[in-house]
This record gives C-alpha cells, sequence and structure tokens, in this order.
C-alpha cells in the first residue's frame, strides 16, 4: 500500500511505502491524519496502516523538471483533449509544422484528434482560421493540483490534493 505525505502546510510532496509513513510516525516526524481499514500485523501487535501523513516539520520540495518531449507527456498535459475541437485526442500536432521551421518542443507540441490533425495537415492556425483553446506550456508536473484521479489509489487522498474533481 501507499501512503501520501503532506508538508507542514498541508500540501501534497509524495507518495511512499506504508511501512516508510510507520517509521516516520514512530521516528515522531509525522502525524497521521488517515488511517486503512486493514491494519499492519506484527508479532508485537497490530499496528494502524497511514494512507495521510503530516511532516511535523516544513521540508522545502525540489523542483523537478517535467523530462523529455514525450507523445505520452504531450497527452498526459493536454488530458486526452484535442486542443483545437475539444474531442478525445488521440494523436499530437506539431502547432508550427516541422516543414516550416516548427521544433519539436513542450511549447509548439499539442494534443489532437485524427480529424483535427488531418485537416490543419502542415498549414499554420492563421491559414485557416484555428485557434487553440488553451496555449501549449512546458508543464509542472509536481506543481499542486496535477493530480489525474485514475493515479490516485486511495479516495481518502482526494480531500487533500488540491485542485482534483472527485
Amino acid at each position: 500500500m501507499r501512503t501520501l505525505v503532506l508538508n507542514a502546510g498541508f500540501e501534497p510532496l509524495a507518495v511512499v511505502s506504508d511501512r516508510r509513513a510507520v517509521v516516520l510516525v514512530m521516528r515522531a516526524r509525522a502525524t497521521v491524519l488517515e488511517v486503512a481499514v486493514d491494519p499492519i500485523h506484527r508479532p508485537e501487535g497490530d499496528l494502524e496502516r497511514p494512507t495521510v501523513i503530516l511532516l511535523d516539520r516544513y521540508v522545502r520540495p525540489r523542483r523537478r523538471r517535467p523530462g523529455p518531449v514525450s507523445r505520452r507527456g504531450i497527452l498526459r498535459r493536454d488530458g486526452h483533449r484535442c486542443a483545437y475541437c475539444g474531442a478525445f485526442a488521440d494523436t499530437i500536432d506539431h502547432v508550427h509544422p516541422r516543414s516550416r521551421g516548427g521544433g519539436t518542443t513542450w511549447s509548439n507540441l499539442v494534443a489532437c484528434c485524427r480529424r483535427c490533425n488531418h485537416l490543419k495537415a502542415d498549414r499554420l492556425l492563421e491559414e485557416i482560421g484555428w485557434i487553440l483553446h488553451r496555449a501549449p506550456r512546458e508543464p509542472a508536473w509536481n506543481a499542486p493540483g496535477t493530480w489525474d484521479t485514475a493515479t490516485v489509489p486511495d479516495d481518502a487522498w482526494l480531500a487533500y490534493l488540491g485542485g482534483v474533481a472527485a
């Protein structure tokens, strides 16, 4: 099982194993906010299995870079929604086409449905009169509110993850 670790300011910091969470609690480095139904069995007696813990001291979070540009990363950043029509997206598109000097960067790639990708082809948005619903940008994966409900393993976490709709 996994445990959500909250910083002293209640912002999500990390996800650790339940054993690591128990060690943090036993060393008085954290307090338990939510407990799982099934306990941890041990010879000395059962322990509560924490699902959400709060650190007693503030820890400065490390800023992670989003990593290299990938199809999967673009689709995840855009929520699998087409940047042009809003339909389900399963491909990616260069806003400024590569054939016209556009690069393969976070700020030039968007998620796109097959229909829009085919209609746009290698033309510029100004040529066909299209607009982007949202400007492409470099993602900040570990910023608050970037948690996807599909990746949240425990419903108790939803109350502590800002910006996530239940």
